[in-house]
């Protein structure tokens, strides 16, 4: 039974397809870097880090349309339906065990595609600049532990979404985001508990001017603290970072070993500040309430893609998974700007409030410089790639917030 390839499936592939051709071009003709790139950097820096940038760009689309144009060539070619047709008679009948060998056997077709972009992206391309340090052994285990985290929690996504449809065959998508929504709280919740040290070993911070710096930035943003972690970043990458996670009595503020190593304390205490920001201006919680309006949007437009491609008869058999992948990977494509830019404000007032916590602009200014020319940041991407794909603004952009909120 071939699915029907109708006005909106149209839509969305050409929409996809203008997005990528225009990403693709931007990526490979980015312009001349701002004016104000060689004032805190040099030349060199920029043309490296657009080197390093672009592939990693220009990868990342093309997984998404292999990827892409795989599950349409799939669903809209009659292969989705013919396969859970021979799964059926292979388990039996309707039923979990088809419904969870199809999803299986799906899950590794799209798990084999994307392993040449991953292995490019995440080994050899950070090798080839010094990024990566573990051989590629301990990539491969990442990669499969990872992997089996994943599969496993398919697999418990597929039975429970297939049980939802017989059951609720017209209000499916409604409980689907309800739940959708819970696992984002859920991961707020338990992910830094219980899955975090699966790759990472965390240790509680030990040097007493970390800890009284911490403590002093926690009583000035009115934000109370128990705990801070060290995390083992160095031994796979040489990029710094922190961040915030967990609600409640999972909150905790995690800094990257290597960032209190290769960066200065004050270039430290503004990372910090930076991270109690987001949660002084709540949006952790803002973000949250983001997801789930997104979660029942994205859902409600599933709901009407299968409504339109599936017949009514077919709809609780295992192809309409491969519909419902097919539709979230063009809705996320598409609507990321959206996300994004959510994303960049945010991060934007994140940089000014932390400006006022710690009084430092100077030291702010530095580290973005630093963190930039270390990590070969994009200097001066193009307008449209920002747009499209940033989750934080540009160095420059975050320089120009932050010796604003110097200045006021």
């Amino acid at each position: 039974m071939r699915l029907r390839l109708n006005l909106f499936w149209v839509l969305l592939l050409a929409a996809a397809g203008v997005m990528s051709a225009l990403y693709l071009w931007f990526a490979l003709f980015p312009g001349e870097p701002a004016a104000g790139v060689l004032q805190y950097f040099t030349s060199e820096q920029a043309a490296r880090g657009r080197e390093y940038q672009r592939a990693l760009q220009v990868a990342s689309l093309l997984g998404f349309v292999v990827q892409t144009g795989f599950l349409a060539w799939f669903v809209f070619g009659g292969r989705a339906a013919r396969l859970a047709e021979r799964v059926r008679r292979i388990t039996g009948g309707p039923g979990w065990r088809g419904e969870l060998l199809f999803a299986g056997l799906l899950w590794l077709m799209l798990s084999l595609i994307s392993l040449p972009f991953a292995l490019f992206t995440g080994y050899f391309w950070q090798k080839r600049w010094g990024f990566y340090v573990q051989d590629m052994g301990g990539w491969w285990l990442d990669y499969f532990k990872g992997a089996g985290l994943e599969l496993a929690l398919f697999a418990v996504a597929i039975l429970l979404f297939f049980a939802i449809m017989r059951r609720w065959p017209r209000a499916w998508w409604l409980v689907g985001a309800a739940g959708f929504s819970a696992w984002l709280v859920i991961q707020v919740f338990l992910w830094p508990v219980l899955i975090s040290p699966l790759f990472n070993e965390f240790t509680a911070a030990e040097d007493p001017e970390v800890i009284a710096m911490v403590r002093e930035l926690s009583q000035k943003a009115g934000l109370p603290l128990d705990r801070v972690l060290i995390m083992d970043a160095s031994r796979r990458t040489t990029k710094a970072n922190a961040y915030f996670s967990g609600l409640g009595a999972t909150k905790r503020i995690v800094l990257y070993d290597n960032l209190l190593r290769d960066y200065t304390p004050d270039e430290v205490r503004a990372v910090v500040a930076h991270e109690m920001a987001h949660w002084r201006q709540g949006h952790i919680i803002q973000g949250l309430g983001w997801g789930i309006g997104g979660s029942f949007l994205v859902w409600g437009l599933l709901y009407l893609l299968v409504a339109a491609t599936v017949p009514r008869e077919a709809r609780g058999k295992p192809h309409v998974l491969a519909v419902l992948l097919l539709g979230l990977a063009l809705l996320g494509f598409l609507g990321s700007p959206i996300e994004n830019g959510i994303s960049r404000a945010m991060e934007r007032e994140a940089d000014s409030v932390a400006v006022a916590l710690t009084g430092d602009p100077a030291a702010a200014v530095r580290l973005q410089v630093n963190l930039a020319a270390k990590n070969l940041s994009e200097l001066s991407p193009a307008g449209f790639i920002e747009w499209f794909s940033y989750t934080h603004p540009s160095v420059l952009a975050r320089i120009e917030v932050i010796e604003q909120a110097g200045n006021g």
